[in-house]
């Protein structure tokens, strides 16, 4: 992965549950479990985990995790995180007593080995998928993310993965951005300078960027390794089973391995 985007999340972490996109933890964990409900002491495998939000709640609820991420930051917080005490939240179920089991990894998504396998996975808010730098393959860094996660499950072990929806990109583009190489419509890069306002301030992001439609990332997801069960809708704090809207920032995608 770009070592732009290690240095971006790193310089982010502090910030990073300052987002409105992450406050809606504990109903998307009660959605995971709905979707594949692995029972309590099932071991789960939280690629891009951040700052932690999803495996904390988790194991919370006693399962065993580990989360892995490239910003040694943003687990340096998820590390804290998974210490505090926190106040009783009276939508989350009452989870196990004492330290939570949770393994925090830093490692890039495309190449990692550990020494386990795992009942299920999640890779959730595009945790490393899409975030390449000029000239990489973009087709080749997702397929890497997908097929490093495929090893590490057991047979017909669930994976939910959210990423960018690219039918959302497509109806964006217009053909002066063609014309001075903001988008290239034959390989669907887009190459621009983009200016976002986050809670560190704002910032100037290159962005180069590959996004992909719903069939093409089921198609990787199978050429991976994967049955995908359903396309959903996944845009943090609207997930639900219900179909992929076309202008939507994130699409759902649950699976399961191959047998």
């Amino acid at each position: 992965m770009s070592s732009q985007w290690k240095e971006f999340f790193d310089s982010e972490a502090a910030t990073y549950e300052e987002n409105p996109f992450t406050k809606n933890t504990v109903a998307e964990v009660d959605f995971l479990l709905s979707l594949y409900p692995l029972k309590p002491g099932a071991s789960i495998l939280d690629i891009g985990c951040g700052t932690g939000r999803h495996s904390i709640e988790l194991a919370k609820r006693g399962y065993k995790m580990t989360g892995l991420d490239l910003s040694e930051k943003m687990l340096e917080v998820a590390r804290e995180n998974a210490k505090a005490p926190s106040p009783p939240d009276p939508l989350s179920p009452k989870g196990i007593e004492g330290e939570l089991d949770i393994e925090w990894v830093n490692a890039d998504a495309r190449n990692f080995a550990l020494d386990k396998i795992y009942d299920g996975a999640i890779c959730l808010c595009e945790g490393s998928l899409g975030l390449i730098e000029k000239g990489e393959n973009p087709v080749e860094h997702d397929l890497s993310v997908y097929r490093g996660i495929a090893k590490h499950l057991k047979p017909n072990a669930p994976l939910v993965v959210t990423c960018l929806n690219g039918y959302s990109v497509i109806r964006q583009m217009k053909d002066e951005f063609i014309a001075d190489g903001r988008f290239n419509p034959a390989t669907m890069v887009s190459n621009y300078m983009d200016e976002w306002s986050l809670p560190s301030g704002t910032k100037q992001i290159q962005i180069y960027e590959r996004l992909f439609i719903a069939p093409e990332v089921v198609h990787l997801l199978e050429q991976a390794g994967f049955v995908v069960d359903a396309v959903y809708g996944g845009t943090a704090g609207y997930w639900g089973r219900r179909p992929l809207s076309l202008d939507e920032v994130e699409a759902m995608f649950c699976c399961r391995k191959k047998p």
